[in-house]
């Protein structure tokens, strides 16, 4: 059975903060829409479900994110995800130029969680807190051109 990853879906707190951050970083708004009815609770498995949503895709048109803003149920505040814990762990981007991503991402006020490695002179990697705690993975390659 042939099977390819559809999208990644993030649940956030400001729904037009994410997208600007995301976007800012390069990313395209193929869709939003708002959600609700019997077929979502079903999907989800949440009565009552009822959420403001965007779909974004990355420039090279395989990678895509579904941010999900919940009106109903209340969206449940967590402590944002430490990189060794169990469960959804980051969300990874290859990136052209780290110093300007970075610059990007701290526009919104987001920075590395400790700074920028270089790995093997292969790749110079990094790990930020975006919107919404998001843990978010920058990676350049330095074996480019």
């Amino acid at each position: 059975m042939p099977i390819r990853l559809e999208n990644v879906g993030i649940a956030v707190r400001d729904l037009e903060a994410t997208i600007a951050f995301f976007t800012d970083l390069g990313l395209t708004v193929v869709g939003r829409d708002t959600v609700s009815g019997e077929w979502t609770d079903t999907a989800v498995g949440l009565d009552g479900n009822n959420a403001n949503i965007a779909m974004l895709q990355t420039p090279d048109g395989h990678g895509r994110l579904e941010l999900f803003e919940y009106l109903h149920p209340e969206a449940i505040e967590t402590e944002p995800t430490r990189p060794n814990e169990i469960g959804m762990h980051r969300v990874a981007f290859s990136v052209d130029d780290m110093d300007e991503a970075l610059e990007i991402a701290a526009r919104h006020g987001c920075r590395p969680l400790r700074g920028v490695a270089t790995y093997e002179d292969v790749y110079r990697l990094t790990y930020l807190r975006g919107p919404s705690g998001i843990l978010v993975m920058l990676a350049e390659d330095l074996r480019k051109g």
